[in-house]
């Protein structure tokens, strides 16, 4: 959706978007598999969305996924990349449900301490920050969660255009 809205919005500009995401990874998933499946495309711009796996499964008690072991592993990542590209982008994990109590209440009690770790990452590495858990909880108190999920952790089709949105308005054009 990013790059059919960058072409819409701004022809003059033609990007190319690759997506390294894996189902399923956590940052340490993808900080082992950062060189070779991000920087080795020598990216111009970097965009990096992760962390409600290391969330959800530190809830479960897997360790090395905590909000502290979250913040080392992404500075990591965001180390390697200072210097080789010409912006990265951060953006918050966010999980779209209004549950009041169980599993996903529990989830949405964790989710600031690992907002709160990409927003100081983001002014630590002076990277364009965009808050997904707050533009998905506005979204969803409006319209309602099932609009923009369906199970709270991956995106419907208008999630997806939610993201690609608020990307495309973090964009700077020449």
């Amino acid at each position: 959706f990013f790059a059919e809205m960058v072409a819409a919005r701004y022809p003059q500009i033609r990007v190319e978007v690759y997506n390294a995401g894996v189902s399923g990874n956590t940052v340490k998933d993808l900080r082992d598999r950062w060189e070779d499946d991000v920087l080795s495309l020598s990216p111009d711009w970097v965009s990096v969305l992760i962390g409600i796996n290391d969330l959800n499964r530190s809830l479960a008690g897997e360790p090395g996924l905590d909000p502290g072991s979250y913040y080392s592993n992404y500075s990591e990542i965001l180390k390697m990349t200072a210097g080789k590209v010409s912006g990265i982008t951060t953006m918050t994990p966010f999980y779209v449900s209004g549950a009041k109590g169980g599993n996903r209440a529990m989830v949405i009690t964790a989710l600031p301490k690992y907002v709160e770790k990409v927003k100081s990452l983001s002014s630590e590495y002076s990277t364009e920050l965009i808050d997904l858990s707050s533009a998905f909880a506005y979204s969803a108190k409006v319209r309602g969660p099932l609009t923009y999920s369906l199970e709270a952790v991956h995106p419907s089709e208008t999630g997806h255009m939610l993201i690609a949105l608020k990307l495309l308005e973090s964009v700077k054009a020449p």
